[in-house]
Parts: structure tokens; sequence; C-alpha cells
């Protein structure tokens, strides 16, 4: 007996190298047999290797069939068994697509096949590419919308790059694969996506695109991405923000292992599973570099532990530790702290240094960097500075703790003090983030185009005059209400920017209504921004920005 319906996703490609590349897809069965059949005639076979991911699960708060609020399945985190499977595809022409579909059998002998499908290996150089730069989907609401649409705009891209944050919670199992209000990461970037949008009482159910089937994909770690201190009694919610030092867990216990550390601190486990992705020496797949075409992509791990902005005495937040933690360190939450140090001389600056340097970067057409942090942009989440936060621990005269504040000196900030400089002498030409929510792009005066296209579901909005950050008030360091904290202003779309309510041109799109993707094609050497209003589900999709790789600043609009 054959099925095509209980595989727990479609087939996926990564790792695209010169003749070949990896199919990946997942099951919630370990089967007995997993093979991809490929070729022209699909008369060629690879057997797959199976794993199981060691930390997916379920809690109270998953979207699951069958489980609401007041009646819980899952009471507490409950561990959730799923198979991950893949074979490397060799002896492929570059830039010729091949069909190819996958089976797993179960234990019972009953084989559930995916639909037909293309892989290609890595592009030869100067073959003209679109690629989908796109971030910060986690489940939110036009995330299947916004995915639809590239596929109606542009039809099958050749990759997708994709700037962190995937989904909320990394080691919900859900979230990638079944969440039960139809948009989880992998249907919505798989075409299998059933979400219902309600806009001015109009119901449009979304699919999503059937993207990377087709279409490898490379991704970066955002705060969504590393989960706290594991835990089998309190929510995963709660274990995303208990992320805690790697240093101060070591003063816990300074004969730990790895696993303690890991356990007790924070790890990127669930995502590293899931994924292929090239690996660096110093990094692994963490951070990495790769050559896809006529571009390099370099890909650092640049992201922080979100923290809340309140200063109440209950707040574990950016700027304070709660009154009731003052005298127990192991609750302390460190402020907003940094998991992969990127200052100048650590392992991962070095890195960097060095694959700038590097013969592949500098003969590429195209160089690009991708990470999650802003380091220019509106939103809300550049603030405070990228840095290590500053402890500040005030005691009364009898030497008790009163108070734990944490500070971020703005000249001390690591993305605009070391590493954009590193970027500008390397030549960099895009710099590709996320984070805030939002659309905008700034322009510096050696040339390098900084592109923030994270208003895909949701936004927060940008922080102008009428919407300006909740930043704290008598401490040290100033912290900016409104605008980019870091000096370059907006650029306007040249396109077709929107208007506000006063009918004048705003350099971003930061809208619950609005959502927005960017294109990469590399033949045109272009850079292309569009937006689809889903109040209007009958219109069209709207290109308001454009603009061109390897221009001199001077001519650049």
């Amino acid at each position: 007996m054959t099925t095509h319906s209980q595989l727990l996703t479609d087939p996926f490609l990564q790792m695209p190298a010169e003749n070949s590349v990896r199919v990946v897809w997942f099951t919630e069965f370990a089967g007995s047999r997993h093979t991809v059949i490929y070729g022209k005639n699909l008369d060629q076979e690879v057997i797959a290797t199976t794993t199981q991911l060691s930390r997916t699960r379920e809690d109270s708060r998953s979207q699951v069939k069958g489980q609401t609020k007041d009646n819980p399945i899952f009471t507490q985190p409950t561990r959730r068994n799923i198979w991950r499977h893949e074979a490397k595809i060799e002896n492929l022409i570059p830039d010729k697509k091949v069909p190819y579909s996958v089976a797993s059998v179960r234990e019972n002998g009953e084989k559930v096949e995916s639909a037909v499908f293309t892989l290609t290996p890595a592009p030869s150089a100067k073959q003209p590419l679109k690629i989908l730069l796109t971030s910060d989907h986690q489940l939110m609401p036009m995330t299947a919308a916004n995915l639809e649409k590239v596929v109606e705009t542009v039809g099958k891209v050749d990759a997708v790059f994709h700037a962190g944050d995937l989904v909320n919670i990394p080691d919900r199992a859900s979230e990638w694969f079944d969440d039960d209000r139809g948009g989880a990461f992998f249907p919505c970037m798989q075409g299998r996506a059933n979400y219902e949008l309600e806009k001015n009482n109009v119901k449009t159910v979304y699919k999503g695109g059937e993207l990377i089937q087709h279409a490898p994909l490379f991704t970066t770690i955002g705060n969504h991405e590393v989960m706290g201190r594991f835990s089998m009694e309190s929510s995963l919610n709660e274990q995303l923000y208990d992320a805690y030092p790697r240093t101060a867990a070591q003063q816990l216990d300074q004969n730990a292992d790895e696993t303690w550390l890991k356990n007790n601190s924070f790890n990127t486990d669930t995502y590293e599973e899931i994924f292929s992705l090239p690996e660096s020496n110093e990094g692994g797949e963490k951070y990495y570099a790769v050559t896809f075409g006529d571009v390099r992509l370099v890909v650092p791990f640049i992201t922080n532990v979100w923290r809340v902005e309140s200063l109440n005495a209950d707040a574990k937040g950016r700027y304070r530790e709660r009154e009731q933690d003052l005298n127990n360190p192991a609750a302390w939450g460190y402020g907003q702290h940094i998991f992969e140090p990127i200052v100048k001389g650590s392992v991962q600056y070095n890195w960097l240094e060095k694959e700038l340097n590097s013969s592949e970067f500098k003969q590429a057409k195209y160089k690009i960097v991708m990470f999650h942090h802003p380091p220019h942009t509106l939103g809300g989440n550049i603030v405070p500075a990228y840095t290590d936060p500053v402890q500040m621990i005030e005691r009364n005269s009898s030497g008790n703790i009163q108070a734990i504040r944490y500070e971020y000196p703005k000249d001390a900030d690591y993305i605009i003090r070391d590493v954009v400089p590193l970027l500008e002498a390397a030549g960099v030409q895009l710099v590709f983030y996320g984070h805030s929510h939002l659309w905008n792009r700034f322009l510096d005066s050696q040339g390098i185009h900084f592109l923030e296209t994270s208003n895909v579901g949701n936004s927060y909005g940008a922080a102008v005059a009428e919407n300006p950050r909740n930043v704290p008030a008598g401490y040290q360091e100033e912290y900016a209400a409104t605008g980019n904290p870091n000096g370059l202003e907006p650029v306007m779309p040249t396109i077709a920017p929107i208007l506000d309510e006063n009918g004048k041109s705003v350099s971003y799109i930061a809208s619950n209504d609005l959502t927005v993707f960017s294109i990469l094609d590399t033949g045109a050497g272009t850079v292309s921004s569009y937006y689809f209003d889903t109040r209007l589900p009958q219109s069209n999709v709207v290109k308001f920005d454009e603009f061109k790789l390897g221009v001199p600043a001077r001519n650049q609009k």
C-alpha cells in the first residue's frame, strides 16, 4: 500500500555542492527504509541516513489538534518522537534540474511517498539566480500569505537566505511541523500551510509557497533559535528566555562537563539537528561561509537573548534583575547577554576576518554577509547597544544588595565598532539581517547596503516620534528613543514608497497589513523589494524599492 499523506514534511534541499545536494525530510515513525528516487525516469535510488531529534517536545502552550487552554493534552513538556532522513544525491550536473521523490516505509510495511519535485547541485558561476531574502517568520499571521505571493510573483526561486527567527520556540516540535493554526515553518515554506487570515471581515486561506522542495535553504541563528536552561517541568516559553551565560553556568559547577553546561545555560541543538548547513572549523554550523553561484555568503552568529524593557520590580529585564532574585545569582538573567562573542580578538571575530580575506570571498561577484541582529534600523530591538552588559550592583551600608542593573556602553557596540569596519575594508556589498519586524534599508559612505526585510508576518512598528522606544530614564548611557541610534539615515524606497496618514512618503514599512519580501537577482545585480496588502486579497503585489549591488555609493539613490 502506498500513500502520499503521512510524511511530516515534504523533502527539502540542503548543502548544494558542485555535483551533489542533500535531500532531507521528517517522519513521526522510525520506519525500516527511507529512500530518494531521482533521475529523468526516477530510476535511480539512494538510501537515506536516519537520526532522531533529541530535544523536540510539546507542552501546554503547543497549538496541537485537540488541545485547548481548559483541556490541555500536555500538562508539562513531553518528548515528541521525530525522525530525520537525509540522503546525498551525487553525480549531478550543475544547472540541470533533475526530478526526485522520497519514500519512507512504516514498521507495518506501508510505503509513504512524496510528490515529485526537482533538485540541482550548486549553480555554476554566472548562472543568473533569484534568491529570496526573508526572516522572522515565527508563525506570524501574514507569513503564509507572504510566501504564497513570492511564488506568484517570481516563481520558483533558486535559494532562500533566511536571517533568523524561523519559529518562536525551537524545541516545540509543532512550530516546525504541524501547528494547528496552519502556519508552521515547514508547511509555509513548502506550500502546505492552511492559515486563515481575516481582514475587514473577509477570511482568506493562504498556503505559503512551494519553495524549499526545489531550492536550498541557508539560515542563520536568531534569538528564537536558542533555547535556555533545559527542563521537563517549566514551560518551553519559560525555557526560551531562561538562557544563562555559559561563564555563569561554569561558576555554578566548575567541574561540569559540556552536556551539563549546555543544559544549564543555552543551546541550539534542535536548530542544528534539523538543518544540514556548511560548517566552519571554529563554529561548526553556528557560523559559516559558502559559495553559491556568483554569491559568497558569510553567516556569522550575531544575536543575543531578548529581555523585557520594563524597570518594574518583578522584571528580569534588559536593565535590571528582579528584586526577589537579588541574593540568588542562579536566578539572575544577566541582562541582554550575547550568545557567541564577536568582539575583536574573539574566535568568531578572527574567523570572520580570515573569511573576508579568503580568495573565495575576494573573487566573488557578490559579497554578502547575513546575520540576525541589526547594525542599522528604525526598529525597537537595536536598543540597547550590542555589547556585553555591564553589571552594576548597588549595596546598602551593611553590604546587602539593594539593586542590580545593567548598562550597555554605546561606544562598545561590537557590531558597529568591530564588525562593520571589517566589512567595509573587505568590500562587502550587502549586509542582510532581521529582528525588528520591519523593512528599511541604509547605505553607508563605503557603499555597503544594509537591508532589513523582516516585516514578513507582523510588525512592532518603527521608532518614530509617535512610536518611541521605551528607554530607561536615569541610566548612564544614552538610549535612543527614536530613529537609528547608529547614525545612518534610512534610504527612501526608489519606486513606490508608502505614504503616512498625512500623505508623506516614509522610508520604512512597519505594518500589520502589508507583508514584505525581497529578491536578489544575480543576473541583473539588483535587490528588489515587494509588498502585498493583505486587506485586499485580490490586489497585486507592488514592487516598491530596487537597488543595484556593486554600484559606487555616490551613484546610489
